[in-house]
């Protein structure tokens, strides 16, 4: 098993590892105020749930795309491992918001307004094109870090290293946003059990992205920020 195999396996490990962790303390702490919480529309809880669900889903769509697009081995498990993590968390943040009868799209809130506290930003220091939480959606791209509808499409038609590449980078981004709002969430969540999934997803990524920057070096390139 080599180093980059570990790095993969770990992360996914890490993710699934929290979130059962969590549900298991959740359950065993019904006297904590936090465990009996309800969420509002508005609230940090579900702002998190519904963005990180979007996110995720692209997420899960650019790793389908390099698996069709490159016969690297280990581009292509760490794709599986990437779509695999992130679909089975989309499913239990869409399965909260079906549990707390709320919706899964929020007709009257930006996206990331939720992270914004005392007029200032949770987690977002460093991150451009924020106002009051809300990012600047250009090209279909609706939070920081998600690729556009151009670069899906270069990623689209991109293939072997060059489509290695583009992944790896667009990967970079999407979970440096990511790892942005899973800290925002871990800050501002009152639900004990996306809190822990936050934190898990924040240690999860952030091996994902040592992971990555390695492959990318291996190829001669490296992130684009």
């Amino acid at each position: 098993m080599t180093r980059t195999n570990w790095a993969a396996i770990t992360a996914v490990v890490l993710a699934l590892l929290f979130a059962g962790a969590a549900t298991v303390a959740s359950a065993g702490r019904e006297d904590s105020p936090r465990a009996s919480v309800t969420p509002t529309a508005d609230s940090a809880d579900a702002g998190f749930a519904r963005d990180m669900a979007v996110h995720h889903q692209q997420a899960v769509e650019m790793s389908f795309l390099v698996r069709d697009s490159t016969d690297d081995e280990e581009v292509r498990r760490l794709a599986y491992d990437i779509a695999n993590t992130q679909a089975n968390q989309r499913g239990m943040l869409l399965g909260w918001l079906d549990m707390w009868k709320l919706p899964k799209i929020s007709t009257d809130q930006e996206p990331m307004a939720w992270m914004a506290r005392d007029g200032g930003h949770a987690g977002m220091d460093g991150m451009e094109g924020m106002d009051h939480g809300a990012h600047e959606v250009r090209d279909g791209s609706l939070m920081p870090g998600m690729a556009t509808k151009t670069e899906l499409e270069a990623l689209r038609t991109a293939k072997g290293e060059k489509a290695e590449i583009l992944y790896l980078q667009l990967m970079t981004d999407h979970h440096k946003g990511g790892v942005t709002m899973a800290e925002g969430c871990a800050e501002l969540c009152e639900v004990d059990t996306e809190r822990a999934l936050a934190e898990g997803m924040v240690s999860a990524q952030q091996s994902e992205l040592d992971l990555m920057a390695d492959l990318l070096k291996a190829r001669g390139a490296k992130p684009r920020t």
